[in-house]
């Protein structure tokens, strides 16, 4: 498959948003690092300002998003942030924050990627790993949900399908939305797509403290009739923001994926089961994938 260099940020870059969990006032710093260095957050505001690399071996259990622990400190919410950062290939970054949280900005990641295409690119010497399924690979949920990997036919990437379809009676309707990973097409057909929930899910978040300074012009909240206080910013942009959130969990890999995915009503767990899956292949399983450096 073809291979790319590595790039990181030209200059640094800052943004600051409030936390959907924590409701909490983050600030964030996005670094320049050395090739090599990958996806590292830092915890600016605990007294050893520890790091927390973003990789599969440092996931910690969360309902609904992705948080990742090392050194002592975790940090919740980062796949819009690890989506934003892989969609325009940025490889190699620490991202400082102060809080234990990734801001929720607009439940997009597009305010991340305004913030990264400000501070420009550059080109670093090492060579971007890959990992490239070979073989069929499925992971499958007791709820019915289904992620399927098989190999790329052509001249490699990452395309990923996914079919939302939570049923007639839902007030989401049915969508499908397929994506082959690009900067650009990021940038245009992805970045903007936002989170989304229903409003009879609301009540209960917000009883376990989360979404305290989060209201329905925040993200896209759906009740019976349809969406509450927004406008959508595409006709299938809750399949869109799935697959943002697939390229955000897929990033902790560290590579670049060369496969085809199929995704119907997955979510972050089945995200990270895949991709745990697909590296243990790499590292000399029967079957999934294969690893190039």
């Amino acid at each position: 498959m073809p291979q790319r260099a590595q790039r990181t940020l030209r200059h640094e870059a800052s943004t600051e948003g409030i936390g959907f969990v924590t409701g909490a006032d983050v600030k964030l710093r996005f670094l320049p690092a050395p090739a090599g260095t990958g996806i590292v957050f830092q915890r600016v505001d605990l007294a050893n300002k520890p790091f927390i690399p973003a990789t599969l071996d440092n996931l910690v259990p969360r309902s609904r998003r992705t948080g990742i622990g090392a050194n002592g400190a975790s940090v919740d919410l980062i796949e819009h942030v690890m989506a934003a950062l892989a969609g325009l290939q940025v490889d190699n970054c620490v991202v400082q924050a102060n809080a234990p949280e990734m801001p929720g900005f607009d439940g997009s990641c597009l305010p991340v990627v305004d913030c990264l295409m400000d501070a420009d690119f550059e080109t670093q010497s090492a060579i971007k790993p890959q990992l490239i399924v070979s073989e069929f690979s499925t992971v499958q949920g007791d709820d019915g949900s289904l992620l399927k990997a098989k190999p790329y036919v052509g001249r490699g990437g990452l395309t990923i399908s996914y079919l939302l379809d939570y049923g007639l009676d839902a007030p989401i309707r049915p969508q499908l939305h397929t994506f082959n990973l690009t900067p650009e097409g990021f940038v245009n057909e992805i970045a903007f797509a936002r989170t989304f929930v229903l409003e009879s899910e609301v009540a209960a978040l917000k009883a376990q403290g989360i979404g305290r300074r989060t209201t329905a012009k925040d993200l896209l909240v759906f009740g019976r009739d349809g969406l509450i206080d927004n406008e959508l910013r595409a006709v299938d942009e809750c399949a869109r923001h799935k697959l943002l959130d697939c390229i955000g969990d897929f990033a902790l890999t560290g590579c670049d994926i060369h496969g085809f995915f199929h995704a119907w009503r997955t979510g972050h767990r089945q995200n990270h089961e895949m991709m745990k899956q697909l590296v243990a292949s790499s590292h000399g399983a029967s079957t999934g994938a294969r690893r190039a450096a």
